[in-house]
């Protein structure tokens, strides 16, 4: 839309620019009680930090609920949480107080509601290439529903990095899929216990379950490693039977031998830096030998050392 303007050349005009409300509109058709639901507001010529009172009504016209934000860059992004007693439809109606400007949205039509309830993985820990079942029990919508199922790894300041998003469909009252476990990062950026104030935590994980716009969390799941390690001399030969110490990420250490083969195998270790101690080695008469490794990414991969660092 163009403004149209007459003036003069060498003549300061000021213009005032009619502001203009001119779309409020819902992200989804339809919803259920519980849902959380985006709310798009976009105006014209109203400057950055205008006051929005919107104030939400249903089918039977009984108001739900007030509140109040800004505009910024001429528009507006809000999450709203469809509320639990609303009839029918529900409807939006946004006012800019400064500008006498009022717009009500369409019908964001209501559905039955949705409960999700028991969201869990098949085990409570997850070892690389494990293969896992998320499941969740889903009441109210019909068998054949669009459903999603979204991976996270935790993070404690709430800046969960997504995993993987798995499209699903409610059958029989529930959500199911599987799911096989990988960690793709390097574990030797996990911080270790000494590197953190508040202590050493193993990488976790949860899942997301999302039926129309309601949701529900698993239980957090904890990644364990595993480590394997082979011993050997100059010549190649394996160095069985000796004593090792594992000293671990979490500040934690592991002691025992060698297998006859030279061989130091370990699971369920927590992720991350570790190293392992060969206390009084012959195959160096001047001191303990000590390997610096990582946990194998590869289960079936071995590590040989020969009295020098490897990884």
């Amino acid at each position: 839309m163009s403004t149209p303007h007459k003036g003069q050349t060498g003549k300061v005009t000021e213009v005032k620019l009619p502001s203009t409300l001119e779309r409020v509109m819902w992200t989804r058709l339809m919803a259920a009680p519980g849902a959380r639901v985006g709310l798009m507001v976009f105006t014209r010529y109203v400057g950055n930090g205008a006051p929005v009172e919107i104030k939400l009504t249903d089918q039977s016209g009984k108001t739900h609920g007030t509140f109040k934000d800004k505009l910024f860059a001429n528009r507006l992004a809000a999450q709203i949480l469809v509320p639990s007693r609303a009839e029918a439809a529900l409807f939006a109606e946004v006012k800019l107080p400064r500008h006498g400007l009022t717009m009500q949205s369409g019908a964001l039509l209501l559905m039955p509601p949705i409960i999700i309830e028991n969201a869990r993985w098949s085990a409570r820990e997850a070892r690389r290439g494990d293969l896992l079942t998320l499941e969740a029990d889903v009441k109210g919508p019909p068998d054949g529903t669009e459903a999603e199922i979204t991976i996270y790894e935790h993070d404690a300041d709430g800046a969960h990095d997504l995993v993987t998003k798995l499209p699903v469909l409610v059958q029989k009252g529930k959500v199911r899929t599987e799911w096989t476990f990988e960690y793709v990062e390097d574990t030797d950026d996990i911080p270790t216990d000494d590197e953190l104030e508040q202590g050493y935590t193993a990488p976790e994980y949860f899942f997301r379950v999302s039926v129309h716009g309601v949701t529900a969390d698993s239980e957090k799941l904890t990644f364990q490693d595993r480590l394997e390690v082979r011993l050997v001399d100059e010549q190649g030969a394996p160095i069985a039977e000796h004593e090792y110490v594992l000293h671990l990420a979490d500040g934690s250490t592991r002691e025992g031998r060698l297998d006859a083969e030279g061989r130091l195998q370990a699971d369920d270790l927590p992720p991350g830096p570790l190293w392992v101690e060969y206390p009084e080695s012959e195959a160096d008469a001047g001191g303990p030998l000590t390997d610096f490794l990582l946990p194998s990414p590869d289960p079936e991969e071995e590590n040989e050392a020969s009295g020098e660092a490897s990884s």
